[in-house]
């Protein structure tokens, strides 16, 4: 009998301190991821903005190429092509090529296979929802979109946005048009890797 009064007493201490042992670890797991992603914040903020600064000067330096040759920075996965810009989002990015994880947590990815910023057919880009595409849930038709290399800028105007699996990749296909197709996940609020994929299909202006 004292015993079993000796165990009732414990019982809820040790609840409690297992109770605040817990708070204390999620507490310090929550503090640690949210350091995480503000450090991954702030590397795309400076990497942008360093990025930025020597495209200015390179633009400064370098007389554009004739309009319609190939931007001169391309080539290797992870080099810059140039700028992403829609005023009316307050959207402005540095454009690089490839899509993997490391390129796209500092800039806004071109898709290997589709044509380089200025060229002629279906230029694709890709961004994270959260970080540099996140502005896209507000963007609307007739909205314009600025890609500007060392060979030039092109001004493109939205036509439609839409919402389509993983596996719809036909976004991505050639066309003979001047058009502009921008990637990122979907829905925009979603908590982890998101099923769906949010497109905007823009046209070239003429200029």
């Amino acid at each position: 009998m004292k015993f079993r009064k000796k165990w009732q007493m414990f019982l809820p201490t040790r609840i409690n301190s297992l109770l605040r042992w817990s708070q204390n670890v999620f507490l310090i797991i929550g503090l640690l991821v949210l350091g995480y992603v503000g450090c991954v914040l702030l590397y795309a903020r400076l990497y942008q903005a360093e990025q930025t600064r020597r495209f200015e000067q390179v633009l400064k330096e370098a007389p554009p190429a004739p309009r319609g040759e190939s931007p001169r920075i391309a080539g290797r996965e992870g080099s810059p092509l140039g700028r992403i810009e829609i005023s009316p989002i307050g959207l402005a990015a540095m454009i690089q090529e490839g899509i993997d994880e490391r390129t796209l947590r500092r800039a806004v990815g071109h898709i290997p296979g589709t044509p380089l910023p200025g060229e002629s057919g279906n230029v694709a880009l890709a961004g994270h929802r959260d970080t540099f595409f996140r502005g896209l849930r507000k963007i609307r038709q007739g909205d314009e979109i600025t890609l500007t290399t060392i060979s030039g800028s092109w001004l493109y105007r939205v036509d439609s946005t839409k919402v389509v699996e993983p596996e719809e990749t036909e976004v991505l296909d050639e066309a003979d048009d001047d058009i502009l197709t921008l990637v990122t996940c979907y829905p925009f609020n979603f908590v982890g890797s998101a099923p769906r994929r949010f497109i905007v299909r823009a046209h070239r202006i003429p200029g």
